[in-house]
């Protein structure tokens, strides 16, 4: 038998098993389709969510407050963007150390249901009127929990954690109890009233609308220039004096038609006033020429505005001549005649001349047509000049001209019911244009009114449930003021815009536009004309007062809280609420509240409700379109009832478009379906588009964006991959930072740095700031530089060797601070990794981040490395150009000649194997004048590179480690190996390992 101890044992190794290579059971292919079920079955098994909370319990809270998406449909990419972004934002602060406890929630009444209810109705020839209304009610109920379980177990696919066994939904009977109480607070406060306004009006859907239900589309308008005749001119009276004597020009006046321009034909019957701008020049004109026998002819004196008369003589094709100019005293002094005077009977009323902040000479005539019956600003301009207008004896009164199905009503006379064919109609049924335009215009022209016609592309509201056009209608509806003291010196609006000076809005841009809304708002319309909702729970007399009383008004929520809102409509419910009120006096109000009322309610039934939250919220985070919508009604009602707003930070962000920057649609074809990503890549790779965008602003996804996406997490996951392969030889043996190599001092120190970015960029929302950190760090400094620099290191010292001890235990620091820094983004691939690395483990998520040790920071030495990497880029540089000219494969199979002439890099090199930090055999410092052909980088100047083979330096290539070394075969034990190599065999032999 041969002596081994001495003799060549190199032929009977196997080398590759004295390595200690990676190891793990961590697949490199991710197949998260696969894999995500699994872990979301995990942590409904174990409920992560209710240990989530036992872990919290007794830290401070943290509450993002849900807002409510509506419950009748599957999910889309909207709700997808909004759900990750939120369990982004509650896993970073749980695992910070906050009980962050998200408790989901749904908004479930209101037209979207109520819509697909009588659409289900009318495909079975069922009318919605002849079934009693509480069936009709819980058809609805019945259809949105279903879609409330759809929703929940799409939210939790996406990997969002919360109590979905206990959400909070609008149609819970204490959520209706408590909605119809803020109601009542507004109530008893005076707060709500009664009113006359114009409203937007949904004829297909036959209810009110709010602003936040409204979207704008491209709409065809008919446009219409109308001759308004002079009636009368006021005579200046001085005090004690007979009215002064009208001069020639006044008396042209008298003569004159003032004109106006509408794209709204149908509002005519409404005109009660003209207004005009004190800040317009107006001049009197006098058509001199028509191309048409038909319209204006020479003669007619027309007053317009200087700046838009050539414009309008240019759609009726006439000329006009500028007599004079009308000054804005002489405009206030008349009174025209109403174009339709004496039309079956009606419109006998003198029509006022009156000033408006609204009009200006940009288009048009410079005179806006008033319909206070059916415009905002017509409503605003024509109560501002009330008080004038009963001095003059004008009937201020507003009619009521167009009814809920868009006919015209008696109030129109000639149009409505008195017409000889009926009523005309605005708009039908299937939101289509009615007969109201073409029959107000053939009176017009019929009695010589009609100056020009046309027609107008332009932005026009639609309802966004039915699509179809609204109108404008005067309707009695409740309202909450806005401007009404509310005892202390407040009203709502400066208590709303208060608030929102108070609030963090992220981004801050946010801030202004809401602050513009409450501005400029109306009074709150609350009323709607539906069945599916919570009722206003008030009674009226006659004269439309609210019946005020604290005994009543609980009864009403008692019942609410036991039977839902459906007691308000069951049998005998006004007597049942009344008590000892005479029921003959009161009349039971039947409006449903806006649905923005129930979801700007949700902080009362859940925020204050719950004692596992609290109130204010930390943040509400939904889209920015929410600043008309939640954000908004959530301000009202919190400052109307409490005097500030239930949140401290607004988030928004913006609308996912397709790659191209279009807006998706199912008739475009280029919608992205997040049930079909899922299926296809996983719900991380579909979060981590999320985590890496631009939320804030709009942000585009299509199958290209999507491979971006799978690019980066592939290189993500092989890192990881990588680290738990090289832990798999982690025995827990501790290196003290001041013992480790600075390599590996580097390394923690830029530990140190990222987890100030991860912390800073959650704390500011900023998500794409730390996935570009972390991917970066994880790509560029990990994969391409600290692992593959100290693969030969891990690979192949031995079980005594310092480098390799403190190798593996950066390894191990680097791969607990990544997972558990990601795992809020990325929760799927993060457990998974941690259950691999800790097969004992319950879960990554009920960790915190690490707490980084304050002796990882060494700014010095990172200066130093910095030089260190500019002198390594330039080596690298060499070495890849010898690669692609094939002079080299290996860069172990090169020898660096470095030629130095900065002596401050050269001093940053001092203590640095340069060699081992370029992954080449061998390296040489050289002072010689630099060759013509050496290698060199413009941005490093002072450092030059020519390679050389090792094998021409008579290196030898080691077995074991594959290094080109000049001791390879001085240990006849092992021929073929370098002499580090053959103690680490020794080393192993000894140990019983080889």
């Amino acid at each position: 038998m041969t002596d081994t101890s001495t003799t060549d044992t190199s032929e009977t190794i196997d080398y590759s098993k004295t390595l200690y290579l990676p190891q793990t059971n961590f697949p490199m292919r991710a197949g998260l389709p696969e894999k995500e079920p699994g872990l979301v079955k995990r942590w409904q098994d174990m409920d992560l969510y209710r240990k989530l909370r036992e872990e919290a319990a007794g830290r401070e809270k943290f509450v993002l407050h849900d807002g409510p998406p509506y419950a009748n449909g599957n999910i889309h990419i909207g709700h997808a963007l909004n759900k990750i972004l939120k369990d982004v934002i509650n896993r970073s602060f749980q695992m910070r150390g906050y009980d962050a406890n998200y408790v989901p929630g749904w908004d479930c009444h209101g037209l979207p249901i109520e819509w697909k209810i009588e659409e289900q109705y009318r495909a079975k020839g069922k009318n919605k009127d002849e079934v009693p209304v509480n069936e009709f009610r819980r058809e609805c109920r019945d259809f949105a929990a279903h879609w409330i379980k759809v929703q929940g177990d799409e939210f939790q696919r996406l990997g969002v954690i919360g109590d979905f066994h206990n959400p909070y939904t609008t149609m819970a009977y204490h959520a209706e109890a408590r909605i119809a109480g803020e109601l009542l607070k507004f109530a008893m406060s005076g707060q709500l009233y009664r009113g006359s306004k114009p409203v937007m009006w949904s004829v297909v859907e036959r209810t009110a609308l709010a602003e936040a239900e409204v979207e704008y589309q491209d709409y065809e308008s008919d446009t219409i220039w109308v001759k308004f005749p002079v009636a009368s001119l006021a005579r200046p009276v001085s005090e004690g004096a007979e009215p002064a004597t009208l001069n020639e020009a006044a008396l042209d006046l008298l003569e004159a038609h003032v004109v106006i321009w509408t794209t709204t034909p149908w509002t005519i019957p409404g005109n009660r006033a003209v207004s005009y701008s004190p800040r317009v020049a107006y001049g009197l004109y006098e058509v001199t020429a028509a191309e048409n026998s038909f319209g204006p002819q020479p003669g007619e004196k027309l007053i317009f505005a200087d700046a838009l008369a050539e414009d309008a003589a240019s759609k009726a094709k006439v000329t006009l001549a500028r007599l004079h100019s009308v000054s804005a005293e002489q405009l206030a002094s008349l009174t025209l005649s109403h174009p339709f005077r004496g039309l079956g009977g009606g419109y006998e009323f003198p029509v006022p001349m009156i000033a408006g902040e609204h009009v200006t000479d940009d288009a048009g005539t410079g005179f806006v047509h008033t319909a206070p019956s059916h415009g905002r600003e017509d409503f605003d301009a024509w109560m501002d000049a009330v008080a004038e207008l009963l001095k003059r004896g004008v009937d201020t009164s507003i009619p009521f001209p167009v009814d809920d199905a868009g006919f015209f009503t008696r109030d129109a006379p000639g149009f409505g019911p008195d017409r000889e064919d009926g009523p005309a109609r605005v708009i039908d049924d299937n939101g289509k244009k009615g007969n109201a335009n073409q029959a107000v215009i053939e009176k017009l022209i019929e009695r010589n009114a009609l100056f020009a016609r046309g027609r107008l592309k332009h932005s026009y509201p639609h309802s966004w449930r039915s699509k179809k056009p609204v109108i404008f209608r005067n309707t009695p509806q409740w309202f909450v003021y806005m401007d009404k003291d509310l005892g202390d010196g407040t009203t709502l609006r400066s208590r709303a815009l208060q608030a929102i000076d108070d609030t963090r809005f992220v981004p801050a841009a946010g801030q202004n536009r809401i602050r513009a809304m409450i501005e400029e708002r109306p009074d709150w319309v609350l009323s709607r004309q539906r069945a599916w909702g919570v009722p206003i729970a008030v009674f009226v007399d006659e004269d439309g007062n609210v019946l005020k009383d604290e005994a009543v008004n609980q009864r009403i929520m008692d019942a609410f809280e036991k039977e839902g809102a459906d007691a308000w409509f069951a049998e005998g419910a006004k007597e049942r609420f009344l008590g000892n009120h005479d029921a003959s006096k009161w009349r039971q109000v039947t409006d449903i509240l806006d649905v923005w009322f129930d979801s700007g309610s949700t902080h009362v039934f859940t925020l204050e409700d719950r004692p596992d939250l609290k109130w204010p919220a930390d943040v509400y985070l939904e889209g920015s379109d929410q600043h008309r919508g939640w954000f908004h009604s959530s301000l009202l009602e919190s400052c109307g009832t409490r005097g500030r707003a239930p949140y401290n930070t607004v988030i928004t962000h913006g609308f996912t478009m397709d790659e191209e920057g279009r807006k998706m649609s199912k008739s475009l074809g280029n919608t992205v379906v997040p049930q079909d990503v899922i299926k296809q890549s996983g719900a991380d790779i579909l979060r981590l588009w999320v985590v890496t965008t631009d939320y804030w602003e709009d942000q585009r996804l299509g199958k290209n964006v999507l491979q971006t996406n799978i690019d980066a997490y592939r290189k993500l996951r092989n890192t990881i991959r990588w680290m738990l392969g090289t832990l798999a030889h982690d025995d827990g043996e501790e290196v003290p930072p001041e013992a480790m190599p600075e390599l590996e001092r580097l390394m923690l120190h830029r530990l140190s740095e990222l987890d100030e970015v991860v912390r800073q960029g959650y704390d500011a929302f900023e998500f794409k700031r730390i996935t570009r950190a972390l991917l970066d760090f994880m790509v560029v400094e990990l994969s391409a530089f600290y692992f593959d620099i100290r693969k030969d290191a891990l690979y192949c010292d031995g079980p005594s060797s310092l480098r390799r001890k403190a190798a593996v235990q950066v390894v191990r620091h680097l791969f607990e601070c990544l997972v558990k820094w990601l795992a809020p983004m990325l929760p799927f691939t993060m457990e998974e990794a941690w259950l691999d690395r800790h097969p004992e483990a319950v879960s990554v998520h009920l960790d915190q981040f690490p707490a980084i040790p304050e002796n990882w920071r060494n700014e010095a030495l990172a200066e130093k490395w910095r030089k260190v990497r500019q002198v390594r880029s330039v080596i690298t540089g060499a070495l890849e150009l010898e690669r692609a000219r094939k002079t080299i494969g290996s860069s172990l199979e090169a020898v660096p000649v470095v030629y130095m002439t900065d002596a401050v890099l050269e001093e940053a090199l001092s203590g640095t194997d340069l060699a081992e930090m370029s992954i080449t055999s061998d390296l040489i410092i050289s002072h010689d004048d630099v060759p013509v052909d050496a290698f060199a980088l413009r941005e490093v100047p002072g450092v030059a590179v020519v390679v050389e083979k090792a094998e021409d330096r008579g290196l030898v290539k080691c077995a074991r480690s594959w290094r080109y070394t000049a001791d390879v075969g001085q240990d006849p034990q092992f021929p073929d190996v370098s002499a580090r190599d053959a103690a680490v065999l020794r080393e192993l032999k000894a140990l019983g390992r080889l």
